[in-house]
């Protein structure tokens, strides 16, 4: 099985209100509400760390869930995120000056 890497775009507005993060995207004013687990994944989407590894560590460890029941649900907030193009996916990892050009191919749903 190959490593998903996830990464935010660069055509958003985020804020942390309380427990929750709000995303707007740029491109169509969609407003986002995250839940506190969400944004936990929002902030670990650096294109870097793969989704596996920031769901062992930053979920897991934070929330009484098991890694497999985490790991799916993150993969389904993951592929509604990159629905709306306000987060990218690539099974390597994105370079954050290469996220606009991530929209173009790798920013799809998986």
């Amino acid at each position: 099985m190959s490593a998903t890497y996830i990464a935010r775009s660069t055509a958003v507005a985020a804020r942390r209100l309380g427990d929750e993060m709000v995303v707007m995207s740029a491109l169509d004013s969609t407003l986002f509400s995250l839940s506190e687990v969400a944004a936990v994944l929002w902030e670990s989407a650096d294109g870097r760390t793969p989704l596996d590894e920031i769901v062992r560590e930053r979920v897991c460890t934070a929330y009484d869930v098991d890694q497999p029941t985490a790991l799916r649900d993150a993969e389904e907030f993951v592929r509604a995120l990159a629905a709306h193009g306000i987060l990218f996916v690539s099974e390597q990892p994105i370079e954050a000056a290469g996220t606009q050009a991530a929209a173009a191919g790798s920013g799809r749903p998986r």
